[in-house]
């Protein structure tokens, strides 16, 4: 199948990130979100990535208009009645990604492949919420999405492999490199990735170390580009605690239970760089 038009529902962070990458690859791309503010500032941070990337000499400025102007948005979900491939990249909310995909099922063509970016919710729960459980697939990617390299591409149970393969060229054709886990709760990047970034919010909680100290052992003891702290901040701490309760809930083990300290710190809306702060304090 020849993938032309491609969806992504959601213009946040992750949203607009894989917009930008497919409409680079050459797709026609619609961006969907509820409000248009909301696709404005997707739109808006495009641009901006671009022109950063012009400024430095690594693009050139009709790349970035050509890209620019594959890109529309929308408020309406029943835009995406032509889409070839849908990207979901809405919040990390089980009731939340079960609505979209439910959705688009009813709305999209019956050869649309319908993909979700979710950190961690498995693959078969949201394939039985539609009538296309073998063009369900995860695609998940990293933050930010321009940057990069992996894609993690997660077979439900029912997932076809002309849906699989067709996920996996695609990524590919994004400039990615894939890489396939099986479905199980926070798959494999998450699955590892959050435990640490978990224990070091109890190293925190217990006084073991500041933010700053906590983040220096890990990225000069090993070698790690941006401490757990800090990542934690960038990836935000509502959808780390929300990754880390799915973990709990799936395997019922304590080791994934969630830091009480980051609980709190969801509770009292820090949550990291996109409120201004979190474990660390970036409104100045």
């Amino acid at each position: 199948m020849e993938i032309k038009k491609f969806g992504v529902i959601g213009s946040g962070q992750m949203g607009n990130g894989i917009a930008q990458v497919a409409a680079a690859s050459g797709l026609e791309v619609l961006m969907s979100d509820i409000k248009e503010e909301f696709t404005a500032k997707g739109i808006e941070n495009i641009t901006k990535n671009l022109a950063r990337s012009v400024s430095k000499g690594k693009l050139e400025q009709l790349q970035m208009d050509t890209t620019l102007s594959r890109i529309k948005t929308t408020v309406d979900l029943k835009d995406m009645a032509d889409v070839d491939f849908v990207v979901e990249a809405a919040v990390e909310r089980e009731d939340l990604k079960f609505k979209i995909f439910e959705d688009l099922d009813a709305i999209c063509p019956a050869h649309a492949i319908l993909s979700t970016n979710t950190s961690s919710i498995p693959i078969g729960r949201i394939a039985a919420r539609t009538g296309r459980p073998d063009k369900i697939i995860g695609m998940h990617f990293m933050n930010p999405v321009p940057v990069m390299k992996l894609v993690e591409v997660i077979k439900g149970l029912a997932t076809s492999e002309e849906t699989f393969e067709i996920t996996w060229e695609l990524s590919k054709k994004f400039g990615k490199t894939p890489a396939e886990a099986n479905d199980f709760p926070g798959f494999i990047a998450n699955r590892i990735l959050m435990p640490m970034i978990n224990e070091a919010v109890f190293c925190l909680y217990q006084s073991v170390g500041k933010p700053e100290d906590i983040d220096t052992v890990m990225k000069l003891g090993m070698n790690h580009p941006m401490g757990p702290l800090a990542l934690a901040d960038l990836i935000g701490l509502d959808t780390c605690l929300a990754i880390m309760e799915t973990l709990y809930d799936g395997f019922k083990d304590s080791k994934y239970r969630p830091c009480p300290l980051l609980r709190k710190y969801v509770e009292t809306g820090w949550l990291g760089r996109k409120s201004g702060k979190g474990f660390y304090d970036y409104s100045r």
